[in-house]
């Protein structure tokens, strides 16, 4: 059965180009011109990938965005924006967004994104069928299903992306990761040039996770390697 994207963009030709490579590649594609037909679409219907702009007539991208992270199912969303600024990225990315790309984009990159998030999600799912049963380690408890974190009694606010960045981490303690590494696991793709993309969500997992995160004791950095998350023996800082 094909995979069901859906499009929610308001520039036609932005959009029937992106039709036209999805169907290529044999994805069953819907579109929706504005914001509330977008959230109509979103609310009504089984997504595998939701691709959002921000700036939209009636209901914006980022409202969207947050229904959508609201939702109990888990969906890849990916925006495709003309807002290009830092502020919006971090917003999109905070938001729930799983990966973010600035207009003018090259369709061929867009279209690459995607199938990432795809192949991503599917690896996901088999993972957490094949776990099942929550993940501990130390203070720190997992569960794959519901995609939910606690630490220390507290349940954690992470984006898709910070949690299966933190998921990955906790399954292999010790294990160290390169940031291309990273990119290849949880983002589904390896590009020159992203590593600084690894490094932001980082941070933000260790501001979220760590008692003082500009000393972690979890996500621990390997300088010259990459990251590793801290053993339960692991004395290093």
């Amino acid at each position: 059965m094909s995979k069901r994207i859906l499009i929610v963009e308001d520039d036609a030709h932005i959009a029937d180009l992106l039709q036209l490579h999805l169907r290529d590649e044999g994805y069953a594609v819907t579109h929706a011109a504005d914001g509330d037909a977008g959230l109509r679409q979103l609310e009504s219907g089984h997504w595998d990938a939701l691709v959002l702009d921000l700036m939209l007539p009636g209901i914006d991208g980022l409202e969207i965005c947050k229904r959508a992270r609201a939702a109990a199912r888990y969906t890849p969303i990916i925006i495709a924006s003309a807002r290009s600024s830092e502020v919006h990225r971090i917003l999109g990315l905070e938001l729930g967004a799983d990966d973010y790309l600035a207009k003018p984009f090259s369709m061929l990159e867009l279209v690459a994104r995607i199938k990432a998030l795809l192949r991503r999600a599917n690896a996901l799912e088999r993972n957490a069928r094949l776990d099942a049963g929550r993940l501990e380690v130390a203070d720190l408890s997992i569960d794959p299903i519901a995609r939910d974190a606690v630490v220390s009694g507290r349940l954690l606010d992470l984006t898709p992306r910070e949690f299966d960045l933190l998921y990955l981490f906790a399954r292999h303690p010790g294990k160290v990761f390169s940031r291309m590494d990273l990119l290849n696991q949880v983002w589904g793709y390896q590009h020159e040039g992203y590593e600084h993309t690894v490094n932001t969500h980082i941070n933000r997992l260790r501001a979220k996770i760590e008692a003082y995160p500009s000393t972690p004791s979890r996500i621990l950095t390997v300088w010259g390697r990459g990251y590793k998350f801290a053993a339960p023996d692991d004395g290093e800082s």
